[in-house]
């Protein structure tokens, strides 16, 4: 009994780690995208096709970096040659970069060919950003079963982090 109650908690903290490193990746990505959504706004005010791209290759870039440091990481503290195995762990592991990206890229992509207006699309590219932060704080919150203030704390923190970031759009645009 006491053997399948600790290999439950091992599972249970194994699956409580992943969750943190997917959160991690989100908030990281996330943080990654609004930046470049703000910088490219501010050199293609009218191209969100333009910006859609920048953020993908750098998303991307910053993927593969996760990657090759994380698997270079593992080598070492492992004491063991890397397998393709372990690579393709860590980077399905690691591809909550690239999924942070998603609704901002959507978002400038509908501007690209004409859904919605190039502006609109650059705004709405932000605010989905911060949409996605405000979630991952709720996400947070609730793994580690904050009362409602606290949850209320993480969700403010991930937002003033963004709005940080689109004031200074605001003011390096104008």
């Amino acid at each position: 009994m006491k053997s399948e109650d600790k290999q439950r908690g091992r599972a249970a903290l194994m699956g409580r780690a992943a969750m943190g490193e997917r959160l991690g990746g989100f908030i990281y990505g996330t943080i990654v995208v609004l930046s470049v959504v703000i910088t490219g706004g501010k050199a293609y005010p009218s191209d969100p096709g333009q910006i859609a791209a920048f953020v993908v290759v750098t998303i991307v870039v910053f993927w593969l970096a996760h990657v090759y440091a994380h698997a270079l990481a593992h080598s070492v503290s492992h004491d063991e040659h890397l397998s393709f195995a372990e690579i393709r762990r860590i980077a399905h592991r690691e591809a909550s970069l690239l999924e942070a990206a998603v609704p901002s890229v959507v978002a400038l992509l509908a501007g690209a060919i004409g859904l919605i207006s190039e502006g609109a699309a650059i705004w709405l590219a932000l605010v989905l950003g911060l949409v996605v932060l405000a979630t991952q704080g709720l996400l947070f919150a609730r793994a580690e079963r904050l009362a409602w203030l606290g949850m209320l704390v993480v969700v403010a923190l991930n937002l003033a982090f963004g709005l940080f970031l689109i004031a200074l759009k605001i003011v390096v645009s104008h």
